[in-house]
């Protein structure tokens, strides 16, 4: 208990510190670039939510669909501070962010599947689901519909919340920044946003570029750690600098 008081403590000082330095254009020139990065992921993955959400809703009697619907944002919410209160300490073991990398580069090839097969649901569709009065088909309970989104959002949490930290660096404001702008998107605009992929599926692909980028910087930033721990070698601190050098533009 006292270490996680300890832990809170010091995220909430280094909060502090870097919440004054965001008034200066400084901050924002050094963090433009992961801020709209963030943004571009969190656009691109918050509709998967309200696709989710809106199917399992879908399933049960229509006086419990609200219900369902609260639940299943509620603990997307709820998914995402947990994630991100251990995601970005633990990016900062080395070894860890590569097999984020990894595991990111498995989260792009899920969505290419998804964007080049169109696998997901119209929310149009959902939405004439969700209108209808009469027993659905395939009914399920409460409970069961709450599973089923409980489950999907323990992938989509992570996902999210992986790509994030992984585009924020070191930063935590950019973090929480990037954290509280999924969350936002997700409870208010998630079904707009899924018309919105729907209709320009190319904003899909920009998000995807960006998570495929964070992805390899993740896996070179850490494999240079890790060579730099164990061999004192390719000491390069991001993708830039590493290509900057092979073209004989840095020093």
């Amino acid at each position: 208990m006292e270490g996680l008081l300890n832990s809170i403590s010091g995220l909430l000082s280094t909060l502090s510190v870097e919440i004054g330095h965001m008034l200066s254009p400084e901050w924002w020139r050094t963090h433009w670039v992961a801020l709209f990065n963030i943004l571009m992921i969190d656009l691109t993955l918050a509709g998967d939510n309200a696709i989710v959400v809106g199917m399992a809703a879908s399933k049960v009697r229509k006086d419990m669909r609200a219900k369902v619907i609260f639940w299943g944002i509620a603990g997307a919410v709820i998914l995402r501070i947990l994630f991100s209160g251990i995601t970005q300490q633990m990016l900062q073991v080395i070894g860890l962010t590569l097999a984020g990398g990894l595991l990111l580069l498995f989260v792009c090839w899920k969505m290419y599947r998804q964007i080049v097969t169109s696998e997901s649901h119209s929310m149009a569709e959902i939405e004439r689901n969700l209108e209808k009065t009469g027993v659905p088909a395939n009914e399920v309970g409460f409970w069961g519909a709450l599973w089923t989104i409980v489950l999907a959002d323990v992938s989509m949490s992570l996902d999210n919340v992986l790509a994030v930290a992984g585009a924020a660096g070191e930063s935590t404001l950019v973090l929480v920044i990037g954290l509280a702008v999924a969350i936002i998107l997700m409870a208010v605009a998630s079904s707009y946003i899924a018309k919105l992929l729907e209709r320009y599926p190319w904003i899909a692909w920009v998000g995807l570029i960006i998570i495929l980028f964070v992805a390899f910087d993740m896996i070179y930033r850490d494999s240079h750690a890790v060579a730099c721990k164990a061999y004192g070698i390719g000491c390069s601190e991001t993708i830039f600098q590493g290509i900057k050098h092979r073209l004989g533009f840095g020093g």
